[in-house]
């Protein structure tokens, strides 16, 4: 086995888990801003996470432009932005829109075709690989890690050559969307959901807690429309088609049907909300799904030049929740990640074929998968989207207390912002979104308030040089809810990035620096003049 050593490692890849993602990514930038030398492996062959290789455009918050997320989280968006008008024969009156949203998604500011995501992502981090402090390995998965009472020693990777390497490192960070490293390395950890008992949580459960009790994953899909006259891009059937297509969620409250069908549950009232696919169809604004998540809109174009539009299959119809990915023996998490596949490609067939049309017929035929769009043959994202991980067991864990609106006292609505924490790293906003689960919730959906990131939710009670990046750090099955969107992933991964690496460059460690009040002021005083934002502005915190 070959050996070398870094002074940070940030590991992705294993059994669900996207290294080179949101956070990922983030950690690498930050910490080798101040000299550090960084390793960084990713499952898949695209850096990103949700951004690209499980294809989500960004959920993010309404201020998003303006502020609410870090600097180099800003300038992502920006480099997107640039990348189009540089390269994509936009109309002058969409080029010169400062604001420029290149898919006009409703669900963010800026939607955008994934192949571009991960181009600006790696130049990005082009710069430090220049300087020689960044080594990227794709198609790398953890086997094994080295570990001394609250140390973590080395991992051991298994590249894409089937070559395995031992990386020994003075920090380690887990990019994993899973939390893959924290059974590897034997920290502690929790997973599922915690019972209101333990966490005094509104919206915990009641009576014992559930370690099952995770939310559903996706497989997205994106989807282009062929306007032709009698297009026809009919995927075959897919295996399992007949047991989805029948398929009703044994939810509880009561799912409105089957799930695949135009209807389902309102996520906040639980209500049945009647869908469509194209705005042209809707009787009621909002209704029309296409436009949701859509990625390439002909709007911003000649005519001709963008002839098909796309968008993204992430709805409630190709939701998976029949089974938990997390601490599962490999067959049996082989088998949820090809339902889940199934799934998504059923809903595509359904639409194709049998989904009901306002005008009385059936199917839309000129749907097509997009796999331009992921870098795949079948058009499916490169790795499911997984919305819960395991989560360290924290110094501090964030609850509903902290951050839920009606926890906290406020009505709907009213100004207000999430626990003022004293050891902010960072800013978040998002609602508490939790979607239906492997033990049958329907979907958790409340207000939350403009939250903080405390650094105590970054540090392991025990192991002192394991760090998290993304959804595992220290929250709640609730608390995941709002903590796992792309910018609050990316500043969680940015700040511990430059943690490691302002502890290396200092002598100190992650715990001393949260415990002593002027190394706590030092390090904060560091991520604001890295363009960290650790506190929101009052008159907007509603």
């Amino acid at each position: 086995m070959r050996e070398t050593s870094t002074d940070i490692l940030i590991v992705g890849g294993g059994t669900g888990g996207v290294g080179g993602g949101t956070g990922g990514v983030a950690a690498a930038l930050a910490a080798t801003s101040l000299g550090k030398r960084v390793i960084l492996t990713e499952e898949t062959d695209w850096l990103g996470g949700q951004l690209t290789s499980q294809a989500v455009p960004p959920d993010e918050h309404r201020w998003i432009e303006q502020f609410g997320c870090t600097r180099r989280y800003h300038r992502y968006r920006e480099e997107v932005r640039a990348y189009y008008r540089r390269y994509y024969p936009l109309l002058p009156e969409a080029a010169a829109d400062p604001a420029l949203n290149p898919g006009r998604g409703g669900v963010s500011r800026l939607c955008h075709e994934f192949p571009i995501g991960v181009a600006v992502l790696e130049a990005m981090l082009a710069p430090a690989r220049s300087r020689g402090l960044l080594s990227v390995w794709l198609k790398a998965t953890p086997i094994a890690a080295e570990t001394d009472r609250d140390r973590v020693y080395s991992v051991t990777v298994r590249r894409r050559d089937g070559e395995q390497v031992n990386v020994q490192a003075s920090y380690i960070l887990d990019a994993t969307e899973l939390g893959d490293l924290l059974p590897l390395a034997g920290v502690e950890y929790v997973s599922g959901a915690e019972s209101q008992a333990e966490t005094g949580e509104p919206h915990a459960v009641a009576g014992p807690a559930q370690p099952e009790n995770v939310q559903g994953f996706t497989w997205c899909l994106p989807a282009g429309f062929d306007p032709a006259p009698g297009a026809d891009h009919t995927v075959d059937r897919p295996a399992q088609y007949n047991r989805w297509r029948d398929y009703v969620p044994p939810l509880t409250p009561p799912w409105t049907g089957k799930l695949l069908d135009w209807t389902h549950p309102h996520p906040i009232t639980l209500e049945p909300r009647r869908r469509v696919l194209f705005r042209e169809e809707e009787r009621q604004p909002g209704e029309a799904l296409w436009s949701y998540r859509r990625l390439i809109c002909r709007d911003h174009y000649p005519a001709g030049t963008m002839p098909e539009e796309a968008t993204l299959i992430n709805w409630p119809q190709n939701d998976y929740f029949a089974g938990n990915l997390i601490d599962k023996p490999p067959e049996e998490v082989a088998r949820y990640l090809e339902e889940s596949r199934q799934v998504s490609l059923s809903l595509l067939y359904w639409m194709q074929t049998e989904a009901p049309r306002p005008d009385g017929g059936r199917g839309y035929p000129g749907l097509r998968p997009r796999p331009d769009l992921t870098g795949t043959d079948d058009g499916l994202a490169k790795y499911p989207y997984v919305r819960e991980s395991r989560r360290i067991r924290a110094v501090f864990t964030v609850t509903e207390k902290h951050v839920g609106a009606a926890a906290r006292g406020f009505g709907r609505g009213q100004p207000g912002e999430g626990e003022p924490f004293a050891d902010s790293v960072g800013v978040g906003c998002y609602r508490i979104d939790l979607h239906p689960s492997t033990a049958n919730d329907n979907y958790i959906d409340v207000d939350s308030l403009p939250f903080r990131i405390p650094l105590g939710a970054l540090l392991p009670v025990r192991v002192r040089n394991l760090l998290p990046t993304c959804k595992n750090l220290g929250v709640t099955h609730i608390t995941n809810g709002c903590y796992r969107l792309h910018p609050v992933e990316w500043n969680i991964g940015e700040a511990a990035g430059l943690l490691a690496a302002h502890c290396l460059v200092h002598g100190l460690t992650p715990h001393g620096v949260r415990e002593d009040a002027a190394k706590l002021r030092d390090f904060q005083a560091l991520c604001v003049a890295q363009g960290f934002e650790l506190v929101w502005p009052r008159l907007h915190a509603v």
